[in-house]
């Protein structure tokens, strides 16, 4: 078939290229006359099928390709019905395939525009016949989505601009459309602007906005995503305005308190950054500055600057505004200490004109003053909750405004403390006294009443350098509020630590838990307390060997879990402040149960497939016993000895015996027994090995024997009662079972027993049978009848 399929296209190319043949024999085919060229489009990308010359069954239908500009036409695709070639070069005009006679072009390139020729070689009338067909293929190409240029993004107002519409590829002729979308409004159609660039001069601010082109040719049409134009202008002169509106000859005004909203507008693009200048100083960024609060402070020139930062240019506009205020916030009471006296002072500086103050107390009122005002009272005979007020007065207030001072001593009496310092280098004498209006003064003072530092509020504290000759001094903190009498104190007493335990020495059993107890019995300042252990290291929490509970002046060390070689030793408990130290110690025993008694094996024996043993033992001498531990050790493959592991453990201490499976009968293993007391392991017994057990046949013998006297008797008894029903089938037995004469007439028995065959002596039975009526003859021949009976052990 592939040769066929040569030969029709050696012979087809001979007819395109007008070739001779080779001399075969064959005829030359009658060629045809061509047919007319017939123009075709398609469209860039789509699939087209080119029809050939209609011809009912072509041997052979040959197609090729003459591009453009060139006269020799290129081989495409040949069939003859059953094959198919398609020529590689023919990738270049798309995906080529032969669908019977016509071409079919999938994904159509534009390489494919030409002439294509087909030709059809067929049979007719014994003779060979061509058919050509001519076709002329325009590839049309859709029209791109199209782009909207600008030449400038951004222009300033004033300047030339070219908008343009591109596309990057389609068939012409391509026809053009404009749209332009203001930025904040309607979408309308440029119907006079059909080009494909728009020439904007000069651009001025009406022409911001988006802009849409569309592209349209035969094949399609596509409208281009919207692009900004963005004209630069700006920014105009500010124009500002004031609410409330109060204008006077030259300024406007607002009066006190009153919420004052300036508003600056200068049309610019891009938008105007506007900054407020107050008296040449900027105050806001914001093209509106609004005061929540009037007050004097806000009285001066207003400057609105407009920037446009994209020119880099500026416009302004000033006004001056004028405002009457009262001092800011809120006039502030205190009140201080004096001796036998309070002094209050009020103060509420500011505004325009200066506030008048004035105190008003439970025994009278003082004199006014402006802006500030101290006013000092005697103490005696104040109550404690004692009240004055100051009264503050302005013009532009409608009503006054005021403090208040609340006089109250401090609860309780002043406490002493001796809080510890960083490395204990100082010692901190601490004395506080919460609370009182005013504060109470504090101070301290040594053993011998000289003073210690200057008087303070509550807290006071006093550093002293620490050293050993200040144990055993005493403080004392004294306290002073005018409402308080007499002077409240209170005193400390600095002291080194001093310990004491409970027990020198403890003593506890292995795997006990034990308890060190330590008290302090005092020390000032507050010790820190700790224990050493019998390595001299401080002991610090860790479960679950150690535990510290410190509850109050007592500090325990439980130890949990005890062992002889990690526990046992001596224990210090130490304690340490700024003054000295403390130690005490305790000596810890942890001690081990007595050994228990010794173990001897008294039994090692196989079990059933020689899986499991069966092990026996017995104690031996005296001692206590909590358990049984029974351990293995299987014959290693080469020299030394195997290694012993657990095989057994936990046993009841009543318990002699253990069956232990799990073996692997081809190893031989070796066992022995511990004693455990406790934690404390006995000297192990011997070491054996397991042996089988001994056989014993008898019970088995016994049971088959009594087995088949049990199963004889049974049979012999059913045989006798069938023939005692049955006479006639066994006559000789029924005559010797039943009949007296012959019992009484045999002259070869005596005292009437029967003879014994030796043969039943061996476990068979003989019954001898005869005819009906006949004589039992001595040489009569007997029936033998046996039963075996075997006994399987």
């Amino acid at each position: 078939m592939a040769d066929g399929l040569a030969k029709y296209l050696y012979l087809s190319l001979c007819f395109l290229l007008q070739l001779p043949l080779q001399s075969s024999g064959e005829p030359l085919p009658t060629l045809s006359a061509p047919s007319r060229e017939v123009p075709i489009k398609g469209i860039k990308g789509d699939s087209l099928e080119l029809t050939c010359a209609s011809v009912s069954t072509p041997l052979v239908v040959f197609w090729s390709f003459t591009p453009p500009g060139s006269l020799v036409p290129q081989p495409i695709a040949v069939t003859n019905g059953a094959e198919v070639k398609v020529e590689s070069g023919a990738l270049a005009l798309g995906a080529v395939s032969l669908r019977n006679s016509s071409l079919v072009l999938e994904g159509l390139r534009i390489a494919a525009q030409g002439r294509f020729l087909c030709q059809a070689l067929y049979s007719a009338g014994g003779e060979l016949h061509t058919a050509y067909s001519y076709i002329i293929l325009s590839v049309l190409v859709p029209v791109s989505k199209p782009q909207v240029r600008l030449s400038s993004p951004s222009p300033v107002e004033g300047a030339s601009l070219v908008v343009a519409c591109v596309i990057r590829e389609g068939t012409g002729p391509v026809s053009f459309a404009w749209q332009h979308q203001e930025p904040q409004g309607s979408q309308g159609a440029l119907t006079e602007r059909t080009e494909q660039s728009l020439h904007l001069e000069p651009v001025n601010r009406t022409h911001t906005g988006w802009y849409i082109c569309s592209a349209q040719n035969e094949v399609n049409r596509l409208n281009s995503e919207r692009v900004y134009l963005d004209v630069i202008y700006g920014p105009d002169e500010p124009i500002i305005r004031v609410e409330p509106l109060a204008v006077s000859e030259d300024s406007y005004w607002a009066s006190e308190r009153e919420e004052v909203t300036l508003s600056c507008l200068a049309p610019s693009n891009p938008p105007s950054r506007y900054v407020w200048l107050h008296d040449h100083i900027q105050v806001y960024s914001g093209p509106t500055y609004i005061i929540a609060r009037a007050h004097q402070s806000h009285a001066g020139h207003y400057t609105c600057l407009a920037h446009n930062s994209y020119l880099d240019t500026h416009t302004q506009a000033t006004i001056q505004l004028t405002i009457f205020y009262p001092p800011q916030g809120q006039p502030t009471c205190a009140v201080f200490p004096d001796t036998g006296a309070v002094v209050l002072n009020c103060s509420w500086p500011g505004g325009f004109p200066e506030a008048q103050l004035h105190w008003e107390g439970p025994e009278g009122a003082s004199p006014s003053a402006p802006t500030n005002l101290t006013w000092t009272h005697l103490s005696t005979h104040l109550p404690n909750g004692s009240i004055f007020n100051c009264i503050a007065q302005h013009p532009a207030l409608a009503q006054p405004v005021f403090c208040r001072i609340t006089l109250w001593e401090p609860t309780s009496t002043p406490t002493c403390s001796t809080p510890v310092t960083t490395r204990d280098q100082f010692v901190m004498l601490s004395c506080e006294w919460p609370g009182g209006q005013p504060s109470g003064s504090l101070t301290w003072y040594d053993a011998e009443e000289q003073l210690l530092g200057s008087s303070r509020s509550s807290p006071a504290i006093q550093l002293l350098r620490a050293h050993e000759g200040l144990a055993g001094k005493e403080f004392t903190c004294k306290g002073t509020h005018p409402l308080r009498n007499p002077d409240p104190d209170c005193r400390l007493q600095l002291e080194a630590p001093r310990l004491i335990v409970d027990q020198p020495r403890v003593s506890v059993l292995e795997g006990r838990e034990a308890q060190l107890d330590c008290v302090l019995l005092g020390g000032s300042p507050p010790p820190q307390l700790l224990w050493l252990g019998p390595q001299q290291l401080p002991v610090k929490p860790n479960p679950p060997h150690y535990t510290l509970q410190h509850r109050g002046p007592r500090l325990s060390l439980i130890l949990h879990d005890a062992d002889p070689a990690r526990h046992s030793g001596i224990y210090h408990c130490f304690a340490r402040n700024a003054l000295g130290n403390a130690s005490h110690s305790i000596l810890l025993e942890v001690q081990r149960y007595p050994a228990p008694p010794n173990v001897t094996i008294s039994s090692l024996t196989y079990g059933r497939q020689r899986s499991e043993v069966r092990l026996q033992w017995a104690t031996q001498g005296p001692g206590n016993l909590t358990g049984f531990m029974v351990e293995r050790r299987a014959s290693p493959a080469g020299p030394g000895p195997g290694v012993w592991e657990r095989a057994a453990a936990d046993i009841e201490p009543e318990s002699r015996g253990r069956r232990l499976g799990g073996l692997d009968p081809g190893v031989l293993y070796a066992f022995r027994v511990l004693a455990l007391n406790h934690r404390t392991a006995g000297h192990p017994s011997e070491v054996k090995t397991p042996v089988d057990p001994p056989f014993n046949a008898y019970p088995a013998v016994l049971g088959a024997a009594g087995t088949g006297m049990v199963v004889a008797t049974v049979a012999s008894l059913l045989v006798f009662q069938y023939a005692a029903r049955h006479p006639e089938t066994f006559p000789r037995l029924g005559q010797l079972l039943f009949s007296t004469d012959r019992t009484s007439a045999g002259g070869n028995r005596q005292d009437g027993r029967a003879m014994v065959d030796p043969e039943m002596q061996a476990g068979e039975v003989p019954i001898s049978t005869t005819a009906p009526g006949s004589p039992l003859e001595p040489n009569d021949t007997p029936v033998n009848v046996t039963i075996t009976v075997t006994a399987t052990p």
